[in-house]
């Protein structure tokens, strides 16, 4: 396949499950001898949450004070603002990742300044403004190729738009997330109090979609067993907000008589430096990750490569890539099974059963195999050039 130039789009510069795709994606199309570049909007200025070895603009941005609708609305400006030099739009392939980035693009197309785009649909979401559902229904009806990380969405894109979209999953790179302790992980414990446990950690902060109320109910029976237990709640950079649910998942630790700070019962610790994530995951005695709602889940993968063991819910996307005996499945709607499976991750035959499949499992997802499931639709969308303009 000839050599191409790739501008990926994605929302965010923060370490969120999409953007982090996009980077790993990246490297290893870089890796097959493609030049792909990662875009993000960059209110902080600080650049992307990790170094990566593919090119990467983080473009200028304004922060937005006010509803999520003129926050996504700012940000495709940003990106329009962006992509109207020529000299920016210099690629063979335009690929979004969401529907800022797929409603940028689709503007472009319809100013005749690119030929088209491909879109990765992560999942979908219930957007109860009708602006957001629009522009969430643009990014994906008006893509040229579409793919998808899980069978469940490509599933919701066939039934809802009539098209089929290409599968292409996801990956873990084994040279970041291992097994093996380091020294640093000792320091990991440290910074965040962390006790002799058991630890519970999970991945996205407090959101509805990730479950955390379940999951802090789960850990309030658990508790009762594992008196010194703690629950880490990790991540939680998200362009939307999450105010409402949060106060409600605080109002249940407040309930239940748990604390929140660095050593309490709950520790809190917001978006984790890239270099701290194998380590914490590592200091976790379990991954627990029962969301009602993912793409794919990419923390699973993190947490099996590191040697944790994981609970996902017992539903698609997660069906679709674990085996029965990979992980702990649970009804996220069971508090009551959701700490029956935190303290049977911790009994030492099953701990060594799921240690052993996790990373099992991890191997076998390569960002490589990622990277080559996007050639066809990439070799798409490289075929149309644009029509001519007045620069």
């Amino acid at each position: 396949m000839t050599a191409l130039r790739i501008a990926i789009l994605t929302h965010s510069t923060n370490p969120r499950g999409g953007v982090a795709h996009c980077l790993a994606l990246a490297e290893a199309l870089c890796a097959l001898g493609h030049e792909a570049v990662v875009h993000a909007p960059d209110p902080s200025g600080g650049g992307f949450f990790r170094d990566a070895a593919c090119p990467t603009v983080a473009l200028a941005a304004e922060p937005v004070a006010g509803p999520t609708v003129e926050l996504v609305r700012a940000r495709i400006s940003d990106y329009l603002r962006h992509f109207a030099s020529p000299a920016a739009r210099a690629f063979d392939v335009f690929h979004a990742h969401d529907g800022i980035g797929g409603n940028a693009l689709a503007t472009l197309k319809d100013r005749h300044l690119i030929p088209g785009f491909a879109r990765t649909v992560h999942h979908v979401d219930n957007f109860s403004d009708p602006l957001l559902a629009a522009w969430q229904d643009r990014a994906i009806r008006e893509a040229q190729r579409l793919l998808c990380v899980s069978r469940l969405w490509a599933d919701w894109i066939r039934d809802e738009h009539g098209v089929e979209a290409t599968i292409v999953g996801n990956g873990v790179d084994l040279s970041v997330y291992r097994d093996a302790p380091t020294p640093a992980d000792t320091a990991v414990r440290e910074s965040w109090g962390l006790g002799q446990g058991p630890v519970i950690l999970t991945v996205g902060g407090f959101e509805e979609r990730k479950n955390t109320l379940g999951i802090i109910k789960g850990f309030v029976r658990l508790r009762a067993r594992h008196p010194r237990a703690q629950l880490v709640v990790a991540g939680g950079a998200s362009l939307l907000d999450h105010a409402a649910y949060r106060a409600r998942c605080r109002a249940t630790l407040e309930a239940a008589g748990l604390a929140i700070g660095r050593g309490a019962a709950v520790i809190e610790t917001g978006p984790v430096p890239q270099a701290d994530m194998p380590g914490l995951y590592r200091e976790a005695d379990l991954l627990a990750f029962p969301s009602w709602m993912e793409g794919f889940g990419l923390c699973v993968l993190e947490a099996m490569a590191c040697g944790t063991p994981v609970i996902v819910s017992r539903r698609p996307p997660f069906t679709e890539y674990l085996t029965a005996t990979d992980a702990l499945f649970v009804d996220p709607a069971d508090p009551d099974a959701i700490a029956d499976a935190m303290a049977s991750a911790m009994e030492p035959q099953t701990r060594g059963r799921l240690r052993a499949a996790g990373l099992a499992r991890a191997a076998a997802q390569s960002w490589r195999a990622c990277a080559d499931r996007h050639r066809a639709a990439y070799a798409a969308c490289a075929q149309s050039q644009p029509e001519p303009i007045d620069a």
